[in-house]
Formats: structure tokens, sequence, C-alpha cells
């Protein structure tokens, strides 16, 4: 057996399967290692599944590379994968359920998967044992359907294997140890003995540049031998097979195709034909999560218990969907663990604080994903990136402030919301508030409505106080929610009177020593800020795309204050430590670095009265005069008193208003919020939530990480050219300028529908063929229409460009306008007083 590879997979389940037969065929040594038999996780009762329906735009990818790769397994291993392709079928009961997949069309078509919508006179014509008199249609992917999951764990194992790749099995990884170039993995020979597998005495080493951990429900015990937390933790599904249904089989033997796989998404199912019967797969409320700890050393390819109470809901509405599959009795049932993240997203990427350690964790549809998981993952170890923007699935979402109770909590409420309404504006409730700023409570009462990123809670928008009994805050829509009108009024007060906006989850690291400089100069893309001033910059990726999104505040010669988005904090906590080694290791001086995200809240404020509002409390000789563009200039920061607190004001404004975000030690959170909000009250001052300020964004055509701003994307290809420095070296600036522009960042106003805004996820058309896509999407409050941003072709960039966007399966007229079309002089936010 070898004792050194290139890469070594811990798992032989069809992710690790798919993630060595990818790495192998990239043309690295690789070995694969099992504690059991290739498929003895959820692998082997998976239903092999392959569902192209995802909200996601990298899942999508990965699902498409999958349902595509797998079709050709068998022409380069000679095994058949056992793929059954009759589609899929997802139905709804309900407007809102079409509304969803008039949603997923978009993302689907920018995805480039083939779908279509049936009415149900269709889907009774096509499948009469359907029922369908109570459907309002349905979305069909004929290219899908499902696949047998230790064929084509087999499939993969054998390419791999032709690929050069080792397999072997009944070994257990019992800890690592990374010596500064290689990981040491201590390894122990695994036996049969009474049934059940236990340790030999054959213990031994295996040496690896790199390790791809993807080990299923033993993702907890993965996370304590490498010292990290991976949310990744196993949750019960059951389904039942039925007994042969005669009016099923009467209809294959007449010649009818095998059904598609049934989804009635609105009962919480999914239903597929087996041997003439049916599987009937729920996802239920209350299935309880398992393995929060550890799996038993006695648990293989084991199953629990079957609850039919808990799924009765689920079969009844089986029998109503499929009134011939009443008659027929229950043949086989299973109930086993499969892994979920609070997200439902699994978790692909580098580990945390870790070198050449790579996750592969927490897959709930794991069939589906394997092959592109493999596909995708590999780029990202042997080229640097893939093809697409990974960040949504990087381990490193999710803080270390997350708890194996938050986890299991989180995670058993993403199992029931699988087939819930998935609104791009919905907020899940469980484990709920936890993380809070000070002024938490303040804002409650004056009527916020809270989301959370990060695990802080912050206000999506204030409702009214005064609203009627019938009046439902929760209420969620694909058009416009209950929410609009209020988010409406926010982004009017932010541009005619002011608005103050709770942004203390944002990002903050303290970056200084007598390297610091330096490092950062290199780190980041732009010139740096002089000491009192501050710039916006871009971190980069060796592949030259936008790796993180700074503004820095230069604090002294040798200190710096980064601030970053309030959704990545140890995303990107970890890219700057390892780059900072990386500069140490270099030679470079020595710099510190201190994430203080929960050290300094932040009070953004904004609109025509904001220096009015500070001039009521700003204690100085001269009140008047020290908020002045003269004393207090455009993207400068000051260290200014309001009544008792210290504060480092920086003046800037997301929202492209006259305005300053307040930085203040978190321990004066609620004091600093009453004195604003007494100051504010005669210049009509009003709390404003998230949802109003991504509308405003967008009026000034600020790109935001994560939707605009990617790791598929180089910042010169986001139109960012006035923060990109060519004169100095920067990391990945090389790179950037071969890359060249592929496609370029636009601002578009849109003559929408009446009802509905875009949501960022729609297809951009030109002469009916898709060109682009939108990553933002909203409402203006300037312009009185809806705008978005995203991505075109360089020549449909040009100003005046006319497109369409595809809004509820109708292309409505956009144009691409200037960039920040509201003030783009940015008179406004550099007025004087």
């Amino acid at each position: 057996m070898k004792t050194h590879v290139k890469a070594l997979v811990v798992g032989g389940g069809a992710v690790g399967t798919g993630i060595a037969y990818h790495l192998a065929k990239a043309g690295w040594d690789t070995m694969l290692i099992e504690r059991d038999e290739l498929t003895s996780g959820s692998t082997w009762h998976a239903a092999g599944l392959l569902p192209l329906f995802n909200m996601s735009y990298a899942t999508t990818h990965i699902h498409k590379y999958s349902v595509d790769f797998y079709k050709s397994l068998e022409a380069e291993t000679g095994l058949n994968a056992g793929f059954s392709v009759c589609g899929n079928l997802r139905m709804a009961q309900t407007d809102a359920r079409m509304d969803e997949y008039m949603l997923y069309s978009s993302v689907a078509e920018t995805a480039g998967v083939y779908h279509e919508f049936l009415t149900p006179a269709q889907i009774k014509d096509r499948w009469p044992l359907v029922r369908t008199d109570d459907l309002k249609g349905a979305l069909f992917h004929p290219q899908d359907g499902y696949i047998n999951p230790a064929d084509v764990t087999q499939a993969m194992a054998k390419g791999a294997r032709q690929h050069g790749a080792t397999i072997e099995r009944k070994i257990q990884v019992d800890g690592y140890q990374w010596t500064g170039s290689e990981w040491i993995v201590s390894c122990t020979r695994m036996v049969e003995k009474g049934g059940n597998l236990v340790p030999s005495d054959d213990k031994f080493e295996i040496r690896a540049e790199h390790v791809v951990t993807a080990t299923g429900n033993h993702a907890q015990r993965t996370a304590r031998l490498l010292g990290i937390k991976i949310p990744a933790i196993p949750v019960e599904h059951q389904y039942i097979v039925t007994e042969p249904d005669p009016a099923l089989q009467k209809w294959r033997a007449a010649g009818n195709p095998e059904h598609p796989v049934l989804r009635d998404a609105d009962a919480k199912w999914y239903v597929r034909e087996e041997r003439g019967g049916w599987i009937l797969g729920p996802y239920e409320r209350n299935a309880p999560a398992r393995f929060l700890y550890d799996v038993p050393e006695s648990f293989r390819a084991d199953l629990f218990q079957l609850d039919l109470e808990r799924i009765e809901e689920e079969y009844m509405s089986m029998i109503h969907r499929i009134p011939t599959s009443e008659e027929v009795g229950l043949k086989d049932d299973f109930n086993g663990p499969i892994c979920y993240t609070p997200d439902g997203n699994p978790l692909v990427g580098p580990a945390p604080g870790l070198r050449n350690m790579w996750l592969a964790e927490g897959f709930s549809f794991g069939i589906t994903a394997a092959g592109g998981t493999g596909y995708y993952l590999a780029q990202l170890m042997t080229q640097g990136e893939a093809e697409i923007d990974m960040a949504s699935l990087d381990p490193k979402r999710y803080g270390a402030w997350m708890t194996t109770e938050y986890a299991a909590r989180k995670n058993e409420e993403c199992y029931e919301h699988v087939f819930i309404l998935h609104h791009p504006d919905e907020e899940r409730e469980a484990c709920r508030p936890l993380r809070t700023a000070p002024a938490y409570d303040r804002q409650i009462a004056l009527g916020a409505q809270m989301g959370q990123v990060n695990g802080w809670e912050r206000p999506n928008y204030y409702g009214p106080l005064d609203a009627p009994a019938d009046f439902d805050h929760n209420s969620r829509s694909f058009r416009r929610g209950a929410w609009w009108q209020y988010a409406e009024a926010e982004a009017k007060a932010v541009r005619e009177t002011c608005g103050i906006i709770d942004a203390s989850a944002f990002t903050k690291h303290l970056v200084r020593g007598p390297g610091a400089t330096a490092f950062l100069d290199h780190f980041t893309c732009n010139k740096l800020p002089k000491v009192g001033r501050i710039n916006l910059t871009y971190a980069l990726t060796e592949a030259g795309t936008t790796r993180t999104e700074y503004t820095i505040v230069r604090l002294k010669d040798d200190e710096y204050y980064l601030i970053s988005a309030g959704a990545w904090t140890d995303y990107d906590a970890d890219y700057l430590k390892k780059a900072i080694e990386d500069f140490r290791a270099e030679g470079g001086d020595y710099v510190d670095c201190h994430d203080i995200t929960t050290q300094w809240g932040v009070y953004a404020l904004a609109g025509p009265n904001a220096r009015a509002i500070l001039n009521e409390i700003v204690k100085d000789a001269n009140p008047d005069t020290v908020l002045s563009n003269k004393r207090f200039p455009w993207l400068s920061y000051r260290d200014i008193e309001l009544g008792m607190c210290p504060v480092r004001a920086i003046r800037v404004a997301y929202t492209g208003e006259l305005g300053w975000e307040l930085h203040y030690p978190v321990e004066f959170g609620r004091y600093l919020w009453d004195l604003l909000m007494k100051a504010g009250e005669k210049h009509g001052l009003k709390p404003v939530g998230a949802r109003a300020q991504n509308w405003l964004r967008m009026e000034k055509s600020y790109r935001a990480f994560g939707t605009e701003l990617g790791r598929d994307a180089t910042p010169a290809e986001a139109g960012l050219d006035r923060f990109i420095d060519l004169s100095k070296e920067f990391r990945g600036k090389q790179a950037m300028l071969d890359t060249g522009i592929r496609a370029k960042c636009v601002t578009l106003l849109i003559d929408g529908p009446s009802d509905t805004d875009p949501w960022g996820k729609e297809a951009l058309l030109k002469d009916g063929e898709k060109v682009g896509r939108l990553t933002s999407g909203g409402w203006s409050v300037a312009f009185g229409k809806q705008i978005g941003m995203g991505y075109v072709p360089p020549e449909l960039a040009e100003v005046g460009t006319k497109l369409k966007v595809k809004i509820q399966l109708k292309e409505w007229d956009a144009v691409v306008t200037e960039d920040s079309p509201y003030d783009p002089t940015n008179a406004v936010i550099r007025k004087d007083g």
C-alpha cells in the first residue's frame, strides 16, 4: 500500500469517490481510504434522486455537472451507473409555488438548465395516474431522474482507478498532523469481529500534501481530530417502499414510459417508481438530529426505527395525489441518517485555519452533488480557483461562535424546510435571537423586523407599531411582500431627511506592526490611504478574481482598521491570517492581526440632515465647523466625542448620501442609539433596515461582496478600475491582467411588473437569447422603477444598451445606465456645511 501521495481523500461514499475521480483525472497522485466498504455510509440507503432544481447558482452548476457526468460513466468505465432518465416533475398546488418556479426558471436559464412548464391538463394527459384537479401547474426537468447510488459510486471508483488513483478499504483515520509541508495521517486497519467493525493492532501513517475529508455522518469526529468546527450533523430521513401497484403495472405493461420523479412540494414529499410500486420520501416536521458528537462504533450500514406516525400526513397526501396507491401495502422502509448544514448547502473548500486541508462535508443531496463537487473542488485544489464562485459553499461561512446545539437545531429546521417555499426574503426562526447588537431591544420597540446574518440579528425593516391585528410581518412573497411599503418609506427618508442603520455586524480587523504597510500594500490592489483617510480596496485571489472587499482606515503609520462584509467574518479572517503567515515566511516584518468585530458596534447615519443631527451633540469649541468639509472631508476619519461616547467617525455612506459611519466601543451602544434618536427627532431621523439600504446602494452602483463581487470575476470586470493601482505590484495582479474582460458589471433601470421587483437571480436577454444575469435587484425610489446590477458581455455594457430582464416568465425592458445613476458626480455625498 502507498504511504505517500499528493492527495488523500478520506471517505468512500459517492462524494469521496467523485473527488478522487476528478483529482486523479487532473493528474494528481490520489488515494482514497474508507473505514468500512465503499457506499457504507448514507450512500447505501440514499434514494438516488438527481434534482436539477436549486435556487443557488453554484449548487445548480454542481448538480448540472453531475447529471451530465453520470451519463458518460458507462462509456468510460464499462459500468452501468443505473441512471433512469425519467425526468423530475415538481408540482404546485398554489400560485405562490408557481411564483417560486418562475423565479427558479431564471436561475436555471442562467446556468443552462433545460426545463418546461406544464399545465394540470398536460400532466394528466401524460401521467393519468396522477391527480391534478387541485394543481396550478408544474415545472418539469426531462433530463434528470434517479440513479442507483451504489452503482454510480462503483463506476466513479473504477474511473478513479483508471486515472491512477488507489482505493483502500477498512482503514480508519485516528489523527492528523501538519508538518509545514505535508500531512501525516495516523491510520488503523479495521477488521470484522462479531458483526462489528473494530480497530486492529495494525497502525501506520500515510503522508499527503493535501487531504480532503468527505466523512459524511462522521463529520463531528473529523472536526475533533482537526480541532475545528464543522456544522454537519445528520438528521433522520425516512422513506417507504410500497408493494406493486396493479394500476402502475398495467400502465407500464401497455408500453407507457416510467413516471418522472414526482415532487408535490406543497405536500412535502417526493415519489418515484420502484419495481412496479412506489417510493415515498417525506420531509416532515420533527425529524431529529442524530450523532451530534459521534457515530457509535457499532453503527455501520444500519438504520433507525421507523416512525410512521411522524409521516402520516405525508403518506395520506401521497394517496391523495396517486389514488391507486391507497390499496397497496408497505413492502419496505428506511430511516437513515442524512447530513445537513444550517443553510442546506454543503461545506466545500479549505478548512478554517489549516493548510492544504479541504472539506467536503454536510451533503443532504450527496448523490446529486457528488460528481459536480469532485469537478469543482478539484479545480480549486489544482488550479487555485474554480470556474464558478464557490464562496457560498465555503466552510468558513460559519464562524467559531457556532455550537453543536446551534448546528443540530438549525439542521433539523433545514430538513423541515426542504419543500417549504424558499422565498428570497425568507428568515428562518430556529435558534433566534442569538447574537444581538446593544440596541436590539430599542429597535424591537420601534417595530424592527429582524433578519440574521452570520448569527447577528439586524433590522430588515421597521414595521408599523399600530398595525392591525391581522397584519402578518412574517408573510413572505416572491413578489412585493408586506414589508415593501415600509422599506420604500425608509429609503425615501434617507434621500429626503436622514436614516440610521445598525451596521454592527460589519466584520472588523485591526492590522498593525512594522510590516503592516508593506503587507497590506501587496495584499490589496488600491493605494493605501494616508493617516486619517480611508480607501476602498480589494484583496484578490491568485487567479486575479475578487476575494474580499475592504474599507481600510489608516489610524497610524503602521496601524490599519479594516472593515468588510458582516456575513464573511471567519472567511476574511482566515484569508488575512494565512496571507500574513506567507508574508512573514517570505521575510516580511512582523504583522499583528486581530478580529475585533464584537468589540465595535456601528451606526450608519445618512441623509441630507446627517450633519445637522451630529451638530446637535458633537462636543467641540467650534461645533458648527467640526463636521465641515474642511475639517472633516469625505473619505476621512476622526476620533470624536458624541456626548459621553467616544466614536471613531468615518465620513462615508453605503447609501450614497451625506453621512458618517459611527464606530463605537460596543458597551456604549444603547447610550449612543438613544442620543442619536433624540437629536434626530426634529430633523426627521428614521430607523432604516437592510432592505432599503440594499436598494439605495444599487442607485449608487455600489458592488456588494457575494453578489457583484466574487471569485469568478476580477475587479476590472466588476468595473472597479478606479480602485486598482496598476503602478504597484499586488497579489493576483498579473492573473487579473491575463484574464482580461470576459464580462462587465453594469447597472440597469428596469420597467418591470407593477407588483414584483427583481431579486438578483434573473436572466438578461438580447433578442430572445440569454446574454447575462442579474446579481442584485430591487426598487429605486430615486427613479420610481426597478433597478438591478449584473454581468453582460463587454460589447453590451455601453450606457444606453437596451436589454430584457426575465421576470415571472415575461421579458421586461431594461436599459444599461451610467455607473452611479443617482448623483453620479458625488455632489450630494460631498456636500459641505
